[in-house]
């Protein structure tokens, strides 16, 4: 029986050649049978792969041949399963584009990268450095959610700031207002899923005067694999794909809330109506309400 696996990964390099990268990609993961997204631009690639163990290896091995990727932080978690040729059931294909952002802030003129990565982000923290800013400097520290807000209802840091970004296009506008401005003269943590989209926050905030930035290297997904529910964490851990979210143990607290009942959950999906694309936070027993927006609408 094939091992189901999913990788996450990314990597801010400057690539001369995108389209010559997405080429390789492409067919690297098609003669793999490998399915999921990846999105290049000519300051790195990021992405996420479903398939079984033996297929990601060979990718793993081939993707960190290349030099601009060979010290790239490969993330390994469990699938929900793969069919009889192998193919990941938690991604409906393969996806391989060129963008001008890999991750879409909508500022991909303020991005500054390097060989080294992002010029000018926050100061990187492992889970350990993260225990050990908090026990130096206590209650002062600000946990800031790099995420969209729904991806926080069923799980944040503790006493985590939660910008109301649908999207993370949201951002700018959001540090632009000044509604955070209050946070420039303390220590604040910025923490996405895998680390990726707190590269480019944590060098928004800087260049917008927040003095003392720090990004968690590795994102959520490292602190989990480190602390589990442990630690700082509450909750589960959104994930774009068809397995919804994952938990880092069998102890891990419910906080999402259902909008039709109230009830803990963490289940997320759309809104039933095939007109609204929005996605919400609901339980498998009020699954027909119509997501709140919808519903006032």
């Amino acid at each position: 029986m094939p091992t189901p696996k999913i990788v996450l990964f990314y990597a801010f390099t400057p690539l001369a050649d995108p389209e010559a990268i997405r080429l390789w990609q492409r067919d690297l993961g098609e003669a793999l049978g490998l399915r999921g997204r990846l999105i290049i631009s000519k300051d790195g690639v990021n992405g996420t792969l479903g398939g079984d163990l033996p297929s990601l290896k060979k990718w793993a091995r081939s993707f960190r041949s290349y030099a601009p990727f060979k010290d790239v932080d490969i993330k390994w978690s469990e699938g929900t399963g793969v069919d009889a040729e192998g193919h990941s059931l938690d991604f409906p294909k393969l996806s391989v584009k060129v963008r001008e952002e890999i991750v879409s802030f909508g500022a991909p003129g303020e991005l500054r990268v390097d060989e080294g990565g992002v010029v000018g982000g926050g100061v990187r923290l492992t889970p350990e450095g993260l225990h050990e800013l908090m026990d130096e400097r206590g209650e002062d520290v600000v946990f800031f959610d790099g995420r969209n807000a729904l991806e926080a209802q069923i799980g944040r840091f503790k006493n985590a700031v939660v910008p109301d970004a649908e999207t993370t296009r949201d951002f700018v506008s959001l540090l632009d207002s000044g509604a955070y401005d209050d946070l420039k003269g303390k220590p604040v943590v910025t923490y996405c899923t895998g680390g990726i989209r707190c590269e480019v926050l944590s060098s928004l905030m800087a260049s917008r005067g927040f003095g003392e930035i720090y990004q968690l290297e590795g994102g959520i997904v490292r602190y989990g694999e480190r602390f589990g529910d442990d630690g700082l964490w509450e909750g589960s851990l959104y994930v774009f794909d068809r397995r919804g979210s994952i938990d880092f143990s069998d102890r891990a607290a419910v906080i999402g809330e259902c909008v039709g009942c109230s009830t803990p959950t963490k289940r997320t999906a759309n809104c039933p109506d095939p007109s609204c694309r929005v996605q919400y936070v609901v339980c498998e027993s009020c699954a027909a309400v119509s997501c709140p927006e919808h519903a006032a609408a």
